[in-house]
């Protein structure tokens, strides 16, 4: 009753960016992630951190793509398009050549493998990237498809599988998972050597503890990174703020962001006042997967936005029947900001670039390569 009791409270706590942030938590939720036995003797008061964790829910309006109105700013600009498409692509050629150079001298090339679960379009388009980027650059790549409902012990032996096939240096399994599924669990059962994706917990580890180096590097943190630094822009000393703080996107960003030692902000569901502070950055990265979240009046003039955010809103004139969305109101953002990603083209190819960069590195490490 008391577990049925919390997480009703925290589907309350849920509510919509368009009418206002959480102020505070319920006394009720606070009790509640803070009290575990009132009869024991507790030495330490602070709970476990799992038990503070609250339903990550953005929620947005359907029609706000289509609603908001233009608005008027002093000293426009037009803004730099940083076009991660073509950057991208530079990248995956020096890869393809590397992969070449492999087959010549050893025989061998990279393998990667992909297990997707479920429908999600957005998972589709990039597990469909990926497996045609793999194509190009002569890796290769072997997909496992499990559908929703798939049970957990399906996901693990697909797992198991690929982490005993010596001609596999990595694993990706498409994030987000169905609920009923313990991502912890398959992702701590994916052997760190090929875990490309850079989610395992040590690899995740030794990216926020200076002086340790991952393995991986999470492959959209590091193409956002890439993207900032290829494009010329500084990033020590500077504030940047992250928008979302998902363990895929937001929270290793924010992480890579400061061993690069930008001065970062995360702003979240619960964030009081996040357009005055994203107000702030010199450089923003929004993951939240909300159309049109961030509007003019959230940016700095001159600063540099990435938008990392993709929801798929439906438009038949689409190949597919959809088209992707950012998190960024594009039209009033390229208009003050220096620089900005657009949504598809932007910081998309280079997530794949970064996972086929990573695959290369382990197929390396495995067979002793330079």
């Amino acid at each position: 009753m008391m577990m049925s009791m919390a997480r009703n409270t925290m589907r309350r706590v849920a509510i919509s960016w368009q009418n206002g942030l959480i102020t505070s938590i319920p006394s009720a939720t606070r009790s509640f992630l803070t009290t575990k036995d009132n009869n024991s003797c507790k030495i330490i008061m602070s709970p476990p951190l799992v038990s503070l964790d609250l339903p990550d829910i953005w929620t947005y309006n359907s029609n706000q793509y289509d609603s908001i109105p233009p608005q008027k700013f002093s000293n426009q600009r037009t803004a730099t398009v940083i076009d991660g498409k073509s950057i991208a692509e530079e990248i995956r050629l020096s890869i393809a050549s590397e992969v070449r150079k492999m087959k010549e001298s050893i025989g061998k090339v990279p393998g990667l493998a992909v297990i997707v679960i479920g429908q999600r379009r957005d998972s589709l388009t990039y597990v469909r990237n990926k497996i045609k980027a793999c194509e190009e650059a002569g890796i290769k790549s072997i997909m496992t498809e499990l559908p929703d409902d798939c049970a957990e012990d399906d996901v693990l032996c697909a797992l198991s599988n690929f982490n005993e096939d010596s001609s596999i240096h990595g694993i990706l399994v498409q994030l987000p998972l169905p609920q009923h599924l313990d991502e912890g669990k398959i992702l701590n059962a994916l052997n760190l050597e090929k875990d490309v994706d850079g989610f395992h917990p040590l690899n995740m580890g030794n990216l926020a503890m200076r002086g340790r180096e991952p393995l991986f590097i999470p492959c959209t943190p590091k193409g956002c990174i890439e993207l900032l630094i290829r494009s010329g822009v500084e990033i020590m000393g500077k504030n940047a703020v992250v928008i979302g703080r998902s363990n895929i996107v937001g929270l290793p960003t924010s992480l890579l962001l400061q061993r690069h030692h930008a001065t970062v902000t995360i702003v979240h569901e619960y964030t009081k006042n996040p357009e005055q502070i994203t107000r702030e950055a010199d450089i923003v990265i929004t993951a939240a997967g909300v159309p049109n979240l961030v509007c003019g009046s959230w940016l700095k003039p001159g600063a540099v936005v990435l938008d990392v955010g993709t929801f798929p809103v439906d438009d038949p004139s689409c190949e597919y029947g959809y088209r992707l969305m950012g998190d960024v109101y594009y039209e009033e953002a390229v208009k003050l900001v220096s620089a900005i990603t657009p949504v598809p083209g932007g910081v998309g190819p280079m997530t794949i670039a970064m996972l086929l960069s990573n695959t290369l590195d382990s197929a390396k490490r495995a067979y002793d390569f330079t």
